[in-house]
C-alpha cells in the first residue's frame, strides 16, 4: 500500500510587524526620556523604603554635602521657573544687587548653586556643563552673614504671592555629613517656624 506523504508546511514566521511594534516602543522611550542632570554637589543620600514623592514646583530643596576639598557646602534649588525669578528678584533687592532680565531667565533655567549671592552672577552667566565644574563654596550659613536664611525667607514669600502655597521645604544630606552640620540647617527652618519638612533618601522623601 502506497504511503501518503504529507505536505510540509513552512516554519519561518512574518517578522514584520513584531519589528514595527519593537521600534516604535523604542522611539516611544527615547523620546519620553529625560537626561539626568549632573548635580553642583553630588552626595550620597542614605537608603531608605519611603515613598512620598516630591512636588515639581513650590519646593525648595537644601543640599548639604562636602565638595572635592573635603569642607563642608550647602546649595540651594528652588523648583518653579516664576518663583525662581520672583525670589531672585527679592534677593537683589535685599542685597543691593542688581539682575537683568537675561540674568534672571537664566536663572530660572538652573538648578542648585552655592555660592554668595555677590558671586551668583559668574554662576548664572556659566554655561550649565560649567556649572557643575565650578568650584562653588557653598551658601553662607554663619550667624553674620546667614544668607541661607534669606533665601528660604524670600522664596517662601514668592510662593504664596505666586501660588498662594506654603513652599516645601527638604533636606537632603549626604549619608556620611556630620550632624552638627544637619543640625545648623535644622536651626535656621526652626527659627522661621518650619515644622514639616522632608528629608530626600534616594529618589524619595520622607515627611518630618
Amino acid at each position: 500500500m502506497a504511503k501518503i506523504k504529507m505536505k510540509k508546511k513552512s516554519t519561518s514566521t512574518d517578522m514584520t510587524a513584531m519589528c514595527d511594534v519593537a521600534f516604535l516602543l523604542l522611539t516611544f522611550f527615547i523620546l519620553t526620556a529625560t537626561a539626568k542632570v549632573p548635580e553642583a554637589l553630588p552626595v550620597d543620600m542614605p537608603s531608605s523604603v519611603a515613598q512620598t514623592k516630591l512636588p515639581d514646583s513650590d519646593l525648595a530643596i537644601i543640599t548639604i554635602g562636602k565638595g572635592a576639598d573635603g569642607k563642608s557646602k550647602v546649595f540651594f534649588d528652588l523648583k518653579g521657573r516664576e518663583i525662581r525669578k520672583r525670589t531672585l528678584e527679592g534677593m537683589g533687592a535685599k542685597y543691593g544687587v542688581t539682575f537683568t532680565e537675561d540674568d534672571k531667565t537664566k536663572f530660572a533655567l538652573m538648578d542648585d548653586f552655592g555660592v554668595p549671592l555677590t558671586n551668583l552672577k559668574q554662576i548664572i552667566d556659566l554655561k550649565a556643563a560649567d556649572r557643575t565644574k565650578a568650584n562653588q563654596p557653598g551658601i553662607p550659613i554663619d550667624s553674620l552673614d546667614n544668607q541661607l536664611k534669606d533665601w528660604l525667607l524670600v522664596s517662601r514669600r514668592a510662593s504664596i504671592d505666586l501660588d498662594d502655597k506654603e513652599l516645601k521645604i527638604a533636606i537632603k544630606g549626604d549619608a556620611k555629613e556630620q550632624y552638627p552640620q544637619i543640625k545648623k540647617i535644622m536651626d535656621i527652618l526652626q527659627d522661621q517656624k518650619i515644622n514639616s519638612f522632608n528629608l530626600v533618601t534616594g529618589t524619595r522623601g520622607r515627611d518630618f
